[in-house]
């Protein structure tokens, strides 16, 4: 590689991860460089930089742009495409969010949508079916809820993910309070 010593540390370290995201290395380490690069990249420049081959650098950015995670640039006299990456974290962080749930949760919901559907032939398939009902039903709930959060504005999300345990302490007193308005409730009942 030809880069300077902190770049290539985090170029390195995308690689790695790549493979435990189920890309592979070198989309990662593409993404990591054009994620650092203070302007976009051409291919010949990330060929030079990462010392990897011309035809995996094309491959890589198709796959980086089929995840909508790079964009495509043009400069004024040149004719070459320039790569870089969305410059808000959140934007990056949304559009892996969705990308990771169209390739992977919606085609396991509709699988279990479609084998839920089916009559059960035996008392296995029926015990299978009530396990795969509530995989369902909590993927679905997860579903619903991704969808309302990724409706919320950033300053709004990054306040919820600051919140943390503080939440917990929210539904607590949630619950405390409808649990007095039903003892209230019971007593002027009786």
């Amino acid at each position: 590689m030809n880069l300077p010593p902190l770049i290539q540390s985090f170029v390195l370290h995308f690689g790695e991860m790549g493979s435990r995201w189920g890309i592979n290395r070198t989309v990662g380490q593409i993404y990591a460089l054009l994620y650092v690069s203070p302007e976009p990249l051409n291919a010949e420049q990330i060929v030079e930089a990462l010392g990897i081959s011309r035809s995996n650098v094309s491959m890589s950015l198709r796959e980086l742009q089929a995840w909508n995670l790079v964009l495509l640039k043009h400069l004024p006299d040149d004719r070459r495409d320039f790569f870089t990456t969305p410059d808000d974290v959140w934007q990056i962080l949304r559009t892996l969010a969705e990308e990771r749930k169209k390739r992977e949760v919606d085609p396991t919901l509709s699988v279990l949508r479609e084998i839920l559907m089916q009559q059960p032939a035996s008392e296995a398939e029926r015990h299978a079916q009530a396990r795969m009902s509530e995989m369902h039903g909590l993927i679905e709930q997860l579903t619903t809820w991704y969808e309302d959060v990724k409706q919320l504005d950033t300053d709004r999300l990054a306040t919820l993910l600051t919140l943390g345990a503080k939440v917990t302490r929210l539904l607590e007193a949630k619950d405390k309070i409808v649990s007095l308005g039903r003892s209230k409730r019971s007593t002027e009942k009786g």
